[in-house]
């Protein structure tokens, strides 16, 4: 009995895999193609500075409050199950900003994210979804939850700057259509969204990706700001 349950649970991993293949790995972009990419001008606003987790609560987010909760100033993410991926959505919406947080992947080989020029859209089992850019961490990446492929950026270093189960400190700025992305005082990625329809404004979403197992992901010391006065990633080191 034992050999006929391995022998299923192996032919289903098999079936399974025939009908998900690998996924490509993006190429990323060259500093041509990048250049070609017409920028579009920063929106203008009044620059606010702000903290939107405040250490405590869940106040000015929404999320499934089963997988969502705080715990020693954190924002933690968490399940033991599989469950699709969610995301925890501020209250407000964001064009041009610079967002600043640390993270960490506690529990599992998973990854992490931050969501952005987004709409929260429902699925089966999942009010929690989204479509639009998604930046991704501890490796350096993006994904688009439009089109479900892997963005194509330019990466300002082939330096790994980053670990899975260590704090992350994440800076994104965002101004027009472009997004650069540090990870631990470094600048890791430059991108230009080419569909200027996309770039709106939106919720910005912390994430909890699927994942087959136990898992837990934290976000801390998270400060926004609008419309942002300095030209350049504040974070990286100099």
């Amino acid at each position: 009995m034992i050999k006929l349950a391995i022998a299923a649970v192996l032919l289903t991993a098999a079936l399974w895999s025939q009908q998900q293949p690998p996924r490509t790995p993006t190429v990323p972009l060259t500093a041509s193609e990048l250049d070609a990419i017409p920028l579009v001008a920063p929106r203008i606003g009044k620059s606010v500075k702000k903290k939107l987790f405040d250490g405590k609560t869940l106040a000015g987010w929404q999320g499934n409050p089963e997988w969502w909760s705080v715990q020693d100033g954190a924002i933690k993410g968490k399940f033991n199950d599989k469950v699709p991926t969610s995301f925890l959505f501020t209250n407000e919406s964001y064009s041009d900003f610079r967002l600043i947080l640390s993270s960490k992947m506690v529990e599992s080989d998973n990854h992490a994210g931050v969501a952005f020029w987004s709409e929260i859209i429902e699925r089966p089992g999942n009010k929690w979804y989204t479509r639009g850019p998604l930046v991704v961490f501890p490796k350096p990446s993006m994904w688009d939850y439009i089109d479900a492929k892997g963005i194509r950026v330019f990466k300002t270093t082939t330096q790994i700057v980053t670990s899975q189960h260590e704090w992350i400190e994440v800076e994104i700025l965002a101004q027009g259509n472009r997004v650069r992305t540090a990870m631990n005082g470094v600048e890791v990625m430059d991108w230009r969204e080419a569909d200027p329809a996309r770039v709106k404004a939106g919720p910005i979403g912390v994430q909890l990706h699927a994942w087959t197992g136990p898992q837990e992901v934290l976000y801390k010391h998270i400060v926004v700001e609008t419309f942002p006065k300095q030209n350049r990633l504040i974070t990286v080191k100099r």
